[in-house]
């Protein structure tokens, strides 16, 4: 097992959902944590019981990882015990609305590509050239059941999810001959705040999308995420699909009828 005791691992996303149980988990570990997201008072919050619990220490960065400019920025503002950055967890993301192509937003779409590709991108460029430096790090990305497998009005989500997919597969290429690992860790259904924000806060809307089954919850996910981390510095566990009992692809899904 690969220690993360005092290693120092970035998380984006991580006020709520797959991000936060990531933080839980990491802390648990003896991690020093980065939390990014774009609400301070949740990081505030989450670090502040982190340190109770674990004893964490945790440097809070809350920016928006679609802006270019505060990515390069808040990165190479970190003091230099903080830069050696171990694992990175490409988390941010999320999805705007469920149309067909032909009736979407466009402010949907850019959205979703500027957080779920080019979040991504951005955060990827700027961190992997000093893991290729330090001669260690680990760069997870946590893609979809929909890179996979489209589904009908899920059109340009499926699309950046395919690109996390096809992005991960591109990035161990040419990272090939390094020390650096990468995974892409592809989640179906999660009870998160996921449909809550592509229903843009229509909660009985939202709550739909789990009735019946259940669901993974994001320590679920967590748990997979770290597990990959912590596999010996030789092993590189490249993808993983993970998803509930009660689904075997993005449209089939068994929901118990007396729910």
């Amino acid at each position: 097992m690969n220690s993360l005791e005092n290693k120092v691992v970035l998380i984006t996303g991580a006020s709520s959902g797959i991000g936060e149980a990531c933080a839980r988990i990491f802390a648990q570990g003896g991690a020093k944590l980065i939390l990014n997201a774009r609400r301070q008072d949740s990081l505030e919050k989450l670090a502040k019981e982190l340190n109770e619990k674990y004893g964490s220490e945790c440097q809070l960065l809350p920016f928006d990882v679609r802006d270019r400019s505060s990515v390069e920025l808040n990165v190479r503002s970190l003091p230099a015990s903080w830069s050696n950055i171990e694992v990175l967890i490409n988390n941010a993301g999320l999805s705007r609305g469920l149309d067909p192509l032909q009736d979407g937003k466009i402010e949907d779409w850019e959205e979703m590509i500027d957080t779920n590709i080019k979040g991504l991108l951005y955060m990827t460029r700027h961190i992997t050239p000093k893991m290729i430096e330090q001669g260690s790090g680990h760069v997870i990305n946590i893609g979809s059941i929909a890179g996979h497998d489209t589904y009908p009005k899920g059109n340009v989500y499926c699309a950046t999810k395919a690109a996390v997919r096809t992005l991960s597969e591109g990035l161990k290429q040419d990272l090939l001959g390094t020390p650096v690992r990468v995974s892409c860790i592809d989640p179906g259904l999660v009870q998160t705040e996921f449909s809550l924000v592509r229903f843009r806060g229509e909660q009985e809307k939202a709550e739909k999308t789990y009735q019946g089954l259940t669901p993974l919850s994001p320590e679920d996910v967590a748990d997979v995420i770290y597990f990959c981390a912590t596999r010996p510095p030789h092993v590189n566990i490249s993808e993983m699909l993970v998803i509930p009992t009660d689904q075997s692809g993005s449209t089939m899904v068994h929901r118990n009828s007396e729910s």
